[in-house]
């Protein structure tokens, strides 16, 4: 069961990721240009600051899934 806020599948964030661990998440502007790529690659908008802000939530989680599907749907700007 989805809500609205569902806007990513499984498979999405299992794929971002895969990519986030494979580069290291050792540079978080890395990692912050993938989850805006991500985002705007969806036909959203995103802050670069808060791409950053969110990056580092998500590295410090682990990369765990709820958390990077938490920061995602947060960031999401419709454009």
């Amino acid at each position: 069961m989805t809500n609205d806020k569902d806007r990513f599948t499984m498979t999405e964030l299992a794929a971002l990721r895969n990519d986030l661990l494979q580069g290291g998440m050792i540079d978080s502007y890395e990692a912050a240009e993938l989850l805006q790529v991500f985002l705007m690659g969806r036909g959203y908008g995103v802050s670069q600051t808060a791409a950053l802000d969110a990056a580092g939530r998500v590295e410090m989680a682990g990369c765990a899934l709820p958390v990077l599907q938490y920061e995602l749907e947060n960031l999401a700007m419709v454009m």
